[in-house]
């Protein structure tokens, strides 16, 4: 699974106040310490950056790319169209935008930049009536999205489909049906890549319980044919998972997956940073609805 880093963003405290008063060393230290980590792009997210947009994007990202070079890459994100220019005119190599809506007021005048730029896009699965219900919402969206985008030039290979991650405490089934679009996606877009922001998943359930959330679903995604995610670049136990240094608990998951029998009992109880097999097994038993998800699942 491929890495993007989503901690430069404006929703941090330390990062949003760095944005607003353009002080590089925030941002500088934050861009070098999620290169250390390994992170396959970097993502600037900016919000919708309504004042002083396209001069804040062109700033961060001459100073993210003057700290750490051309790698990794950047995924621009903003809802601000005269910011994601800016960004992709002054970035160097080939960027990613984040993201496209599935709207034609809004595509109309965003894959143009891919185009012009020669960037990479995530096509977000958001449509007019907002959040899909099912993953054939999800399909007639891609191939929307998809259609547009190849007449004006944009190869499948640089459109990164984003079927949108829902918290699981909230929107329960919504995780069923992200993963079976995400077995559609390749019938319906050959060499389309995806992501998610994999995050979304724990939004809501308490902050010690996230990385566990993130890190089941993420294997799962994986397997339905996820490419990449957005990402907390500091889950070391995440970043294991991804880089395929912990294939038992792989294996374990997809056995969940698969409905099979799984002897909770008889599990080793070597930790994944913190986390224990069994841990794994009951998180993948509540994202596939098969128990009932409450703050206290890991202790049922």
């Amino acid at each position: 699974m491929l890495l993007i880093g989503e901690s430069l963003n404006v929703i941090s405290t330390v990062i949003g106040k760095a944005y607003k008063e353009k002080d590089p060393g925030p941002i500088v230290e934050e861009a070098k310490r999620q290169k250390e980590a390994g992170m396959d792009w970097i993502d600037i997210n900016l919000g919708p950056a309504r004042k002083g947009g396209p001069e804040l994007m062109e700033f961060v990202v001459k100073t993210v790319q003057e700290a750490i070079g051309d790698t990794p890459s950047l995924c621009l994100d903003t809802s601000n169209i005269e910011a994601m220019e800016a960004g992709l005119a002054v970035h160097k190599g080939k960027a990613i935008i984040n993201s496209i809506m599935v709207r034609p007021e809004r595509y109309e005048k965003m894959i143009p930049l891919a185009v012009k730029y020669k960037a990479a896009m995530v096509a977000l699965m958001w449509g007019s009536e907002g959040l899909p219900r099912d993953e054939n919402e999800r399909a007639a969206l891609a191939v929307e999205l998809g259609y547009a985008a190849n007449e004006a030039g944009v190869p499948n290979e640089d459109m990164f489909f984003d079927g949108i991650v829902t918290p699981v405490n909230i929107q329960q089934p919504q995780a069923l049906s992200l993963m079976a679009f995400q077995e559609m996606l390749q019938d319906m877009l050959p060499g389309a890549k995806s992501t998610c922001g994999l995050s979304n998943i724990s939004n809501g359930p308490p902050d010690n319980l996230r990385p566990i959330l993130n890190q089941t679903f993420m294997v799962m995604l994986e397997r339905t044919g996820m490419y990449s995610c957005i990402a907390d670049p500091y889950d070391k136990g995440l970043i294991a998972l991804a880089r395929g240094k912990r294939p038992d608990i792989v294996e374990l998951i997809h056995k969940v997956m698969d409905d099979e029998v799984v002897d909770d009992k008889s599990l080793p109880e070597e930790p994944n940073d913190g986390w224990k097999l069994i841990d794994y097994v009951k998180t993948s038993r509540v994202i596939l609805g098969r128990s009932l998800y409450s703050d206290s699942w890991l202790e049922i």
